[in-house]
Parts: structure tokens; C-alpha cells; sequence
């Protein structure tokens, strides 16, 4: 049963409804997406049998349309509009549709390489090809297997130097139940359907070899199923807010503390966080930081190179989609007990809306942190000890993809700091096997043997984040800082020190960068200086960095490219959002943040877009069998002279809350 803060808060949220169609980077309401839908439909424009839609979302006004807007005090509502991908006789159809006169802007056919995003319904009709296929249903019966247990799944199968596309075909691989719902880790290897997803039919069958199913003893990973013994158990913790939560949310925008933020859905994206602004009570006045950040791709490439598993190399955001995968959130479990949730809408194969509830979660974070603090015991007969604790907002996301999970947190920090966390969990993948021991190996297996004819292939994670800084304004530019050791001229018993010689980045190419050295990496405003004489800006604090180990000459990473480096910085382009491209099915790497940054424009003192790659080289082991304890990574945009001063030194110590406490007892 819901508590009864959390209906009151749910009920002020839906008070706040009508708001929420005045803010012009909402997502599209189910209303607007019923609209675009009847727009292109009913178009003697279009007249297109069997359409089916594969991207609809915002199609955003002009960066210096949204800033004018915010600084116009009457907030009258702009004009509205959609951009839509829909597949129809083979091709793609790109729309911008006008919500505000009901009418198509601008169509026309996409000729470049690669495919839209997969749909679910054509994703579910793909599977479902196999189970009348009599030369499938003859192979299951081969194996002695309960057809009624066989789990499908679709698998995007990339691009290897074809010259001409062979069509918008996916693989359809197959599992096992047979009394465990782990069907990841029992394959039923040598069976492959290659289906054409225009034509929704199958194009070619193959069954291999017969390999022996892993057992699914020691698979389940149900709470219910589980048996002793168990991990040791704590206490509950919980987060208790007598007088409710400190953040307000008015439609998509939230205010917390000193920020101001607004939140969107994607169904490609996930959450989109936008205009993130933070008030600085020296200037008396809210500040630029970020206008847009969100997740752009996550390349995940098997490095198995077998006939059965070389195209194992996914875009997930550009085929499967980070919103599409989006699962609904759990309070308690996925969010803490403080958590507000927020819906999420997307367009099905029809152009219909579809809600996926609790897309994402709002809630105050405090585990004990400490903003900051200091004892000073060096003042003869005094002992001053001043602490602050470390209060965050946090807006989570979870996606899951096929055996992945994805806990994605955008944290906001009292002292202006933004915090990216991505957290990795779900399933291996795996291969089916006759070995059964280590010793057995004689040969290069790509993985680990986790358990009994089971191995974890070893595969790479690269999650890019586009982020559009815009510090005290659009115009920026990029500074690299080398620390560099240097040594002394022998004037004191010191041999060496290390200094900081700062570099203006003016171009694309010279932004491409590797963090595998120390370094500091800064946006500035060029235009604005501390009392000190400081370019304001912020900090990168890099994520965990993965460099590439396939050669850059290998398909997959000609696709992927933009994993060459973890840092780059691009011109503001509205159309350059895609790191991966925006056909990312079976693309040929021909429209990714590798290519754009080829053209090498100028980006001193210019509107300029950072993208940060976390990287994990992933080698199983048998401690993430059957279910994976989280691996986590982030990065950190951090302050640099941005404030004149710790902009939290005056925060208050808060006032002790008083709760029924219990003393620490011996078992």
C-alpha cells in the first residue's frame, strides 16, 4: 500500500499537470503522439500501406529559440513539433510534423547506410517466425527439448564490409528454461534464424552442431526460490523526510536547493536532462552549467570472433533504444523508500502511445556522506570541528537489454558538482560447452569457464555521454592542462616537483583525447574571469577509461570509432547527437563522432559539446555466476573557479531529527 507521502506527492504532481504543456523540451505527450500519428497518417502526402513507425519524439526548437523563450517573463508556448522515422516499402521516412497547425513540415527518404531502431512489435514477430518453421521445430525435437520452454531473442547482426545493404535483417538465437528463468546462461547453440524484418519472413536457417545444454541447477536467481544458507543479513536502513522531500517538481522541471533542472523521456535516449542551472547567491542570480546531457550510445562488442558469435557487437541505444528498454522502477528495491517516480510515453509499431510507468525515479541521497568538514587542533587550547553532511539529488534510470542491466544516476550536488554513475548488472553471456573443468582447455575459449559447461565470453562496455556545457553562456572553449614533472635547481634538498602548463584546445582533432595520463580537462568561458582573474569553468573528472584492444581497421570498430578516445570535443550542432550515428543498425561507421570531428572545426570560444566515454574491458569470473553484483563506474563535472569561493561554506549544520532509536544488540 502506498504511503501517504507518497500519494500526496503523486497528487501534487498530477495538480501540476497543466504546466507541464508550457515547457517547450517536455517529451511529447500521448495526446501529441496520437496527433503525429494521425498527421502523417492521414496525409495524401504520404499514402504509405503497411507503415510502420520507428522513432517518434520532440523535435526541439533552436537552442536560441529555447534560451530567448526562458527569458521572455510571459512563457507564452512555442510552436510545437515531432520528428519521426517510420519504415514503408523498404526505406526510411523521416517526418517533422507541425502539433501546432497539424500539418507535415518536411518528409523525405533516407538514402545513407544503416537502419532505424528496432520496434518491439517487430522484435516479438521475428520471434515468433520460428515456432512455424518446420525445420526449427524438427531441430528442437532432435535435442529432446520441450518447445514450450524454448525462449527466443533477436540479435542485431552489424556490418562486415558488405558494399550493398542485404536488408534489415536480425538473427533470432535460442534458449532454454527447463526450470530456471536464467535462459541467458543455456543457450541452445548451433540454431540460427536470419530474419528480414521488412518482409517479416525468414530468409535462412541453420543448425550447425548439437551441443549439450547447461544444467540449470545453481541458475535461479528468484528471491522465492532462493534456499539456505543465506548471505548474512543486516538491519534495514531507511531515509525518513518528516517534512517531506526539498526538491519541487512543476511538470518535467524540478527545483532542488540552488538547481533548476528539466527532465525528458527518449525512447531512444532514456532520461534527458536539460538546462541545469545553479544559483549563485554572490551574483545573486541562477547560472548556465549544462543545457543537455544524456546517454548517446553503449557500444558492447563479444570478443568471440567464431561464425556464431563475431557480429555480437551492439549498438544498444541505436538498435534496441535506452527509453525502449526502460523498465519500470520499484520502490524499495530499485529507489529508496524517499523516491518520487515519473511516467514515460512512447510510440508502438502503430504510431500509438504506450506508458511505461515509474521510468525513472527523483530522491534525496544521504548514506552518512560529508559535504565537507575540518578539526583544527593546531590553535593552542582550542579544538574547532566543523562538519556539513553530503545531501545529493539523484534522478535514476534502469534499462535492460537482453542479459544487461543498466542503473544509470544523474547526482547534483549542493557544491555544483554533476555526477554521471552507471552501474552494471544482469546476466552473462554465454556459451554452451563440453567442458567442465579448466584443465580440459587446451584452447582459446574467449571467456571464462563460470560453472559446468558454461563460458562467459570476455566482451567491452563503452557508455558515451553527449554533454552540452553552457558555463555562464554558449560560448566556450576547451583547456587541457598538463601536469608535467619538473626538477629543481638545487636551491633545497627537493630533487623534483610537478607544475600545471595549460593549453588552449582550438580545434576538433586536437580534442581527441585519451585520460590515461594525468591530465586536466576544463570548459571554460573565455569572457568571464573570478575577482582573482580565473577563467570560470568546470572540470571533467574522467570515468573509468577502456582503451580500444580490436584493430581500428575491424569492422566493429569502425562502427563503434567513437570508443577511440574517451574525450571529445565537437561544434554545437542540433543534428550531431547520435555518437554512433543516427541509422545505427548495420551502419558503416560513416556518420559518427569519429567522422564529424574529422571536418577539425574550430571550437575556441565557440558553442562547443563534450562527450565522455566510461570504458570497462570486461573479463568474467565465476563470482558474477549465475547474476552479476553491480560493477560500477561515473565521472564528475566539477567547479573550477566557477565560484568565488566554496559556494557551500555557508551552508548551516542541520538540525538534529529526532527518532525512536534502538541500542545495538549481541545475537
Amino acid at each position: 500500500m502506498a504511503s501517504t507521502f507518497t500519494v500526496l506527492v503523486s497528487l501534487l504532481f498530477l495538480l501540476s499537470i497543466p504546466s507541464i504543456l508550457s515547457h517547450p523540451l517536455d517529451p511529447l505527450t500521448p495526446l501529441e503522439i496520437k496527433q503525429v500519428t494521425k498527421i502523417i497518417k492521414g496525409s495524401r502526402a504520404v499514402s504509405l500501406a503497411n507503415l510502420t513507425f520507428q522513432y517518434v519524439g520532440l523535435d526541439e526548437p533552436s537552442k536560441s529559440t529555447i534560451l530567448s523563450w526562458l527569458s521572455n517573463p510571459t512563457k507564452e508556448p512555442l510552436p510545437r513539433q515531432a520528428f519521426v522515422i517510420a519504415r514503408a516499402y523498404e526505406k526510411s521516412y523521416e517526418f517533422v510534423v507541425s502539433l501546432s497547425n497539424g500539418s507535415i513540415i518536411s518528409q523525405h527518404i533516407y538514402n545513407g547506410t544503416g537502419f532505424p531502431l528496432l520496434n518491439l512489435e517487430e522484435q516479438s514477430a521475428a520471434n515468433d517466425l520460428a515456432f512455424k518453421y518446420p525445420p526449427f521445430i524438427k531441430s528442437i525435437k532432435k535435442r529432446g527439448l520441450d518447445i514450450k520452454d524454448v525462449v527466443p531473442s533477436v540479435f542485431t547482426v552489424g556490418w562486415y564490409g558488405e558494399k550493398s545493404m542485404s536488408g534489415r535483417v536480425v538473427k533470432v538465437l535460442f534458449f532454454y528454461k527447463g526450470g530456471t528463468p536464467n535462459v541467458w546462461v543455456r543457450p541452445i547453440e548451433g540454431i540460427a534464424v536470419l530474419v528480414d524484418l521488412d518482409k517479416m519472413v525468414i530468409v535462412k536457417y541453420s543448425d550447425s552442431e548439437v551441443v549439450s545444454i547447461p544444467k540449470a541447477e545453481g541458475t535461479e536467481y528468484r528471491g522465492s526460490k532462493m534456499r539456505p544458507p543465506f548471505a548474512a543479513e543486516t538491519k534495514p536502513i531507511t531515509v525518513v523526510q518528516p517534512h517531506g522531500p526539498s526538491f519541487k517538481i512543476n511538470g518535467h522541471t524540478i527545483s532542488w536547493a540552488d538547481w533548476n533542472l528539466h527532465l525528458a523521456f527518449d525512447v531512444r535516449a532514456g532520461l534527458v536532462i536539460s538546462l541545469a542551472t545553479i544559483f549563485d547567491s554572490i551574483e545573486h542570480k541562477h547560472r548556465q552549467v549544462l543545457y543537455k546531457g544524456h546517454v548517446s550510445e553503449l557500444f558492447v562488442p563479444y570478443m568471440d570472433p567464431t561464425e556464431e558469435w563475431y557480429y555480437r557487437t551492439f549498438l544498444d541505444a541505436g538498435e534496441f533504444g535506452l527509453g525502449l528498454s526502460a523498465v519500470s522502477l520499484q520502490q524499495h528495491t530499485d529507489c529508496p523508500a524517499n523516491a518520487i517516480f515519473m511516467d514515460g510515453y512512447y510510440a508502438n509499431q502503430d504510431g500509438e502511445p504506450v506508458k511505461l510507468s515509474n521510468a525513472f525515479c527523483v530522491f534525496e541521497r544521504y548514506a552518512g556522506d560529508i559535504a565537507w568538514r575540518h578539526t583544527e587542533s593546531a590553535i593552542s587550547g582550542e579544538v574547532i570541528t566543523e562538519v556539513r553532511p553530503g545531501v545529493s539529488l539523484v534522478v535514476r534510470t534502469v534499462s535492460t537489454i537482453g542479459n544487461y542491466d543498466y542503473i544509470m544516476d544523474w547526482e547534483f550536488k549542493k557544491s555544483g558538482s554533476i555526477k554521471f554513475g552507471v552501474g552494471l548488472s544482469g546476466i552473462l553471456e554465454a556459451k554452451a560447452s563440453t567442458y567442465t573443468h579448466k584443465k580440459q582447455v587446451k584452447e582459446d575459449i574467449y571467456g571464462t569457464l563460470v560453472t559446468e559447461n558454461t563460458i562467459a565470453i570476455n566482451h567491452d562496455h563503452y557508455i558515451t555521454c553527449y554533454l552540452d556545457l553552457d558555463i555562464d553562456g554558449e560560448k566556450n572553449s576547451f583547456v587541457k592542462g598538463k601536469m608535467k614533472t619538473m626538477r629543481t635547481d638545487g636551491s633545497t634538498p627537493r630533487k623534483s616537483y610537478w607544475t600545471m602548463t595549460r593549453e588552449l584546445v582550438k580545434t576538433e582533432l586536437d580534442a581527441r583525447i585519451w585520460t590515461d595520463k594525468p591530465t586536466e580537462l576544463l570548459i571554460v568561458n573565455p569572457n568571464k574571469f573570478t575577482k582573482m582573474g580565473n577563467q570560470v569553468g568546470y572540470r571533467l573528472v574522467p570515468g573509468p577509461a577502456a582503451i580500444p584492444l580490436l584493430l581500428e581497421d575491424d569492422y566493429p570498430q569502425i562502427r563503434g570509432a567513437f570508443s577511440n578516445y574517451n574525450v571529445w570535443v565537437t561544434l554545437y550542432n542540433k543534428s550531431e547527437r547520435w555518437a554512433g550515428g543516427l541509422y545505427a543498425d548495420r551502419s558503416h561507421g560513416d556518420d559518427t563522432l569519429f567522422t564529424w570531428t574529422n571536418r577539425n572545426r574550430d571550437i575556441d570560444d565557440k558553442d562547443i559539446v563534450l562527450w565522455h566515454t566510461i570504458g570497462f574491458h570486461h573479463s568474467p569470473s565465476q563470482d558474477e555466476f549465475p547474476v552479476m553484483p553491480t560493477l560500477n563506474g561515473g565521472f564528475e563535472l566539477r567547479p573550477s573557479n566557477f565560484f568565488e569561493s566554496n559556494p557551500i561554506l555557508n551552508l548551516r549544520p542541520p538540525k538534529p531529527v529526532d527518532l525512536p532509536t534502538c541500542n545495538a544488540t549481541t545475537p
